[in-house]
């Protein structure tokens, strides 16, 4: 089956061929058909390949398909080939798994939509894409994936275009993330210069062989290829773009969150561990911009209205916490929450879509309400969905895989108490404004009547990601808990061991304290979101909320610094001599196409006596040579 892995990326990529080509004769059943089941597909060949994968393990850790050489000049060659090992089996399967979930409660979700195969089209590409970055086997394959992502995540933010808020999200993300691409192609060049190749294999085999740890150059590497990351995982200071794309579709919002764009630089970290680990300042960076960025995402979510605003902040703050895995060494801690973390996010976006469709397009949590009993299955798998974001301790996934994060940032070799402090701290924001955004939406008087029930084709996608959020942490239990250990047995030989800090408290003690945490913050949200016992109302209209409310000033500080800046430079520059070239140009062209069409007044006469004119004047040219 690892044979045919290169039919993963290909099936949603000749359904988006399809769809693009024949929309119009293929009625909107097919157009579903293609859309959903193309992934679905390419989920069971991933699983297929990850049994055989487990039954078989390769002598090397990985199996690479070669399909074409794709470049081959002036010594440099890249193929196109794809690269099996148990991080890329991880990633496939979230990315085919749940991005075909999220297919599945679109057909019900874009039913009436006039763009429903433009939106198929997109999604398929866009899955497509995400699995090209995650299987390559070389860096400028992989960036063909990466800028992929970039594309689609502008065309589906954008997707409702008419409304020009829309568009100003879309172009917002594009051009953020533009950014972070910039230091990345340095990055690849600097490699390539240095090394000769792309090869990913060959990169992390030659550059402890040419640098040591500390190196000038290892560290502007993995600067560069940092400043990548932190764009498309949305990690300061280019974090600003990804609560306005919530301006697209709620699915696109989930597969964004869950399953594919914003993962695609805790991947990048991943992948490239070595350069990272010769660069010990550039990885410390890591860890406390994945700390610093989880406490103001945390403190931004518990200021938010919009119901689906919430959920982007807290998605911002949750790849922080893989960013501080990373960056004190817990590799695989990161890529596990990274797999949990989709389950719950995928499920919490698509039933907040669920809420905001039912109710009549309404986004704001102050104008729901009282939805428990009107809407019980979307309730419900919410619930599970929030006390896994929260790491309700021992019976949601969220616990298993966020205590790691907070066991190892202490007691790493690179861990500090301070990078725990911020980790516990956001683990208690986290839990207080999942439960603030539950209390707003489901308790309380009715205020908004939803329409109808959701169907089963939204549903289903909830109760499986409802299960998987419970459930998918048992594959990784503490140390401490059991023996079942099987998501690190996968993946801990393809990272540098774990330094571990035996003068650190014990294991136990960390994870009392993270369980008190979530439980009071969940305690303090009920008190004041449900029993009223506390005003929240002070707290909100606060200058200290409003702050908080604006992201931080953030928006307006690169409003000031960048955006107003060059727009008063061009203009200054709207009338500039070059303009003035090109204008008289165009205005002689003008003035030259009136002269000549007064020439055509449709009279013979006038006609006959140019020609003839015409005619005397050559034959005297003629005659004088």
């Amino acid at each position: 089956m690892t044979t045919f892995i290169w039919l993963v990326p290909v099936l949603p990529l000749l359904s988006f061929l399809i769809i693009v080509l024949f929309n119009r004769v293929i009625p909107r059943k097919g157009i579903a058909f293609l859309g959903v089941g193309s992934v679905t597909l390419s989920a069971l060949i991933t699983i297929f390949a990850g049994i055989k994968f487990l039954s078989f393990p390769p002598e090397g850790g990985a199996y690479t398909t070669v399909i074409y050489n794709w470049l081959n000049a002036g010594g440099f060659s890249a193929d196109i080939a794809f690269r099996i090992d148990a991080l890329t089996l991880v990633f496939c399967f979230v990315i085919t798994f749940v991005g075909a979930l999220i297919h599945l409660y679109s057909v019900e979700f874009m039913k009436d939509d006039e763009g429903f195969a433009r939106f198929f089209a997109y999604m398929n590409l866009f899955v497509s894409s995400m699995l090209i970055l995650v299987l390559s086997n070389n860096l400028l394959l992989l960036y063909l994936g990466w800028e992929g992502v970039g594309l689609c995540s502008y065309l589906l933010i954008g997707f409702w275009y008419k409304d020009p808020d829309n568009d100003y999200a879309a172009r917002k993300a594009f051009i953020v993330t533009r950014i972070g691409d910039t230091f990345m192609i340095v990055g690849l060049f600097l490699l390539f210069i240095t090394f000769g190749t792309l090869n990913i294999d060959t990169l992390l085999q030659q550059a402890p062989l040419k640098w040591s740890s500390g190196s000038p150059v290892a560290a502007i590497a993995a600067l560069l290829l940092l400043g990548g990351a932190l764009g498309k995982s949305a990690q300061l200071p280019l974090q600003t773009w990804l609560p306005d794309a919530m301006a697209g579709p709620s699915p696109v919002s989930a597969l964004i969150h869950a399953a594919t764009m914003v993962t695609a630089g805790v991947y990048l970290i991943a992948r490239m561990n070595v350069l990272f680990v010769l660069s010990p300042a550039v990885q410390l960076s890591i860890a406390i911009i994945g700390a610093a960025t989880l406490l103001i995402a945390g403190f931004s979510a518990l200021t938010q209205h919009d119901l689906k605003r919430v959920l982007a902040y807290s998605t911002i703050s949750q790849i922080g916490y893989m960013f501080l895995a990373l960056g004190v060494g817990a590799w695989s801690a990161a890529i596990f929450h990274f797999m949990i973390h989709a389950f719950f996010k995928a499920l919490l976006f698509l039933g907040a879509g669920t809420i905001i469709q039912l109710l009549h397009e309404e986004h704001d949590m102050h104008k729901m309400g009282g939805l428990r009993k009107k809407l019980p299955v979307v309730f419900w798998t919410f619930v599970i969905g929030g006390a896994s974001l929260s790491a309700l301790p021992l019976i949601t996934a969220g616990f298993y895989s966020k205590d790691q994060i907070l066991w190892f940032s202490l007691a790493s070799g690179i861990g500090s108490q301070w990078l725990w402090l911020a980790g516990i701290a956001g683990a208690f924001l986290t839990s207080l404004y999942t439960f603030r955004m539950i209390f707003l939406v489901f308790f309380g008087e009715v205020k908004t009547e939803p329409k109808h029930q959701p169907g089963l084709l939204m549903t289903i996608p909830l109760i499986v990601l409802a299960t998987l959020s419970l459930l998918g942490g048992f594959m990784e239990l503490p140390h401490n808990f059991g023996p079942v250990h099987l998501f690190s047995k996968l993946l801990n030989p393809m990272f540098p061991a774990l330094n571990l800090n035996e003068n650190g408290a014990p294991e136990w003690l960390i994870q009392m304290i993270s369980a008190v945490v979530a439980i009071g913050g969940i305690y303090l949200a009920y008190l004041i979101f449900n029993k009223k016992s506390i005003s929240s109302d002070t707290i909100e209209k606060s200058r200290l909320s409003h702050f908080f409310y604006q992201g931080w000033g953030f928006d307006w500080l690169y409003n000031k610094v960048f955006v107003m800046p060059l727009v008063w430079l061009s203009q200054i520059d709207k009338k500039d001599f070059i303009d003035k070239f090109y204008s008289s140009v165009a205005q002689a062209t003008s003035y030259s196409g009136t002269l000549l069409s007064r020439t055509q007044n449709g009279k013979l006469r006038w006609y006959v006596m140019v020609m003839v004119a015409g005619l005397i004047v050559l034959l005297t040219i003629m005659l004088t040579l």
